[in-house]
């Protein structure tokens, strides 16, 4: 099977917040939008994270990610599960505070995994008040 973009327009999204609740200028769906003009940025605080319910099994390869240099995650925590099932721990990522797209699943070699839902926690964000900016967020692999 070739891998593939696995995020589509059935994909239920949820993000922790938007910066002064500005959906239309920072909302979740500038993650996915492909412009380089558009983001998601979070509001300030500790933990945002971005979930992703699928609308089937997939098993998950790689994760794209591009912040803005100055509001990213030293550390990112990865979980999923199954439908009905609890989130389990997948792995840590250590993206780098850079502008540049970020492959972080080759990068960090996370073996692959079969799940519905992905919760994608940043933990350390390298802004003094935890605002996270996400200008694209994609997850590759196979549909199932």
């Amino acid at each position: 099977m070739p891998v593939e973009p696995l995020i589509c327009a059935d994909t239920a999204t949820r993000v922790s917040s938007v910066l002064n609740r500005d959906v239309k200028q920072f909302g979740k769906k500038h993650m996915f939008d492909t412009s380089e003009e558009t983001c998601w940025n979070s509001d300030q605080g500790t933990c945002q994270w971005v979930t992703l319910d699928f609308p089937c099994t997939v098993k998950v390869l790689q994760l794209h990610i591009q912040f803005q240099g100055g509001f990213s995650s030293r550390l990112c925590t990865l979980e999923g599960c199954r439908a009905g099932e609890e989130l389990v721990k997948i792995s840590d990522l250590y993206p780098e505070d850079i502008n540049a797209m970020q492959i972080s699943f080759a990068t960090f070699q996370v073996e692959e995994t079969v799940l519905d839902k992905l919760k994608i926690t940043f933990e350390k964000s390298t802004d003094f008040f935890g605002r996270i900016v996400v200008y694209h967020l994609g997850v590759l692999g196979e549909r199932l």
